[in-house]
């Protein structure tokens, strides 16, 4: 009887230990996942579900893009959605990752990036692109990333230079030097000498109807997107900006006042890390900055010089730990005329100290026609809509 006992405490001894050993290790699990979510900061946004933006909603829920690719053409929103790129044209298939800019061969992105015709520019395969120098794009072009892994990065990057029409869409564009003086080929029919270019990741200069989407853009010379002499109608969109300083200028210096005609709609953009100023900057023209998100930034995030008008609209903006740089806004103007400048938010979400300095009188509303206009959402909903900015991770035959 006292053998029997005897193991029957034994069992139960095992038995308390192995639910206690359970316990503890649920427990232990439960407080490492605790401590994960404490390390984020309390204004950061709690896990989320992904919602698709308009744009997105447009197009990445069919599982035949692939075999559709041009209704992306019919997806843009804002200043720039009349934007069609090459959609009139015949799909041109990159198949060579080399470049030469004086004489391109058929199959490199060059050689379809020139060519007067309209064309929609797919890709083979992944491809890493170092160009030997700018890539002038020429009117009614797509170049579509989708599906592949296309990286354009470690030499000079792309130009639009007085051309209409232009979608530039999943690319990642990155470590961008400035471009050589020599002869550059920029049509069928014309090769030209270029004095170099400045370095910028895109640089477009009095053109209209571009729609710059899904890209991946940090680490470049000068600029990561400049838009200037008279640039208008774009839409600038679903982007992932990182690791730069002069981010984003709309409108060439203060004395250009041909600038004063330019429209840009900056929306559903991702502002990551380590970007230090010009989130956009803007000079003279209209610019509206819509539902994008804010990972901080080291200077200020939206500025302008020249008596720009801003309308900050649904943003959600955390500003840097350092006190002295809480300013969402700057003026770059000596002058104390800057009170008169339209700058205006609304439906924006400030966190960690963030605040938006407004000035003016008067409507600043977009006045977008019918096909341009969209509904801006809540600030607070910006994290869930800017989650796939950059480049995405298409599947033929599968819904993107």
């Amino acid at each position: 009887m006292a053998k029997s006992t005897n193991s029957l405490q034994l069992f139960s001894c095992l038995l308390i230990c192995l639910i206690s050993t359970i316990v503890a290790s649920k427990s232990s699990h439960e407080h490492a996942t605790k401590e994960v979510h404490d390390y984020l900061p309390s204004y950061y946004p709690q896990p989320h579900k992904n919602l698709l933006n308009v744009i997105d909603s447009c197009w990445r829920l069919n599982d035949d893009w692939s075999s559709n690719r041009k209704a992306l053409a019919d997806c843009a929103i804002g200043f720039g959605s009349s934007t069609i790129g090459g959609k009139n044209g015949d799909i041109y298939i990159v198949t060579d990752s080399s470049d030469d800019p004086v004489n391109p061969k058929p199959g490199t992105l060059r050689y379809g990036a020139i060519q007067s015709e309209p064309l929609w520019i797919i890709f083979k395969m992944d491809m890493a692109l170092t160009l030997k120098n700018e890539l002038m794009v020429n009117s009614y072009k797509t170049i579509d990333g989708r599906g592949a892994k296309i990286e354009i990065s470690n030499g000079p990057c792309i130009t639009l230079d007085y051309v209409t029409n232009v979608i530039i869409h999943g690319i990642s564009i990155h470590d961008c030097k400035p471009g050589k003086k020599g002869m550059v080929q920029s049509s069928p029919e014309h090769v030209g000498e270029r004095l170099g270019s400045d370095g910028d990741a895109i640089s477009v200069f009095g053109s209209s109807n571009i729609w710059i989407d899904h890209c991946y853009l940090a680490r470049a010379t000068d600029g990561l997107l400049d838009v200037i002499h008279a640039s208008t109608a774009v839409t600038i969109s679903n982007n992932y900006f990182t690791e730069h300083d002069k981010v984003m200028l709309l409108g060439h210096n203060d004395e250009y006042t041909a600038d004063r005609s330019m429209k840009v709609t900056v929306v559903f953009n991702h502002f990551g890390r380590e970007l230090v100023q010009r989130m956009p900057r803007v000079r003279h023209g209209y610019a509206h900055v819509a539902n994008n998100y804010y990972d901080q930034w080291l200077m200020y995030a939206i500025g302008g010089s020249a008596n720009p008008t801003i309308l900050s609209e649904g943003n959600y903006f955390i500003a840097p730990d350092k006190d002295s740089n809480k300013e969402v806004t700057k003026r770059e103007t000596q002058e104390k005329g800057w009170k008169n400048w339209k700058w205006r938010s609304s439906k924006d979400v400030f966190l960690n100290g963030a605040y938006f300095l407004p000035s003016g009188y008067g409507g600043i509303a977009p006045k977008y026609t019918r096909e341009q206009s969209f509904i801006v959402a809540q600030g607070s909903l910006t994290p869930s809509l800017t989650s796939d900015a950059g480049p995405l991770q298409c599947v033929v035959n599968e819904p993107c």
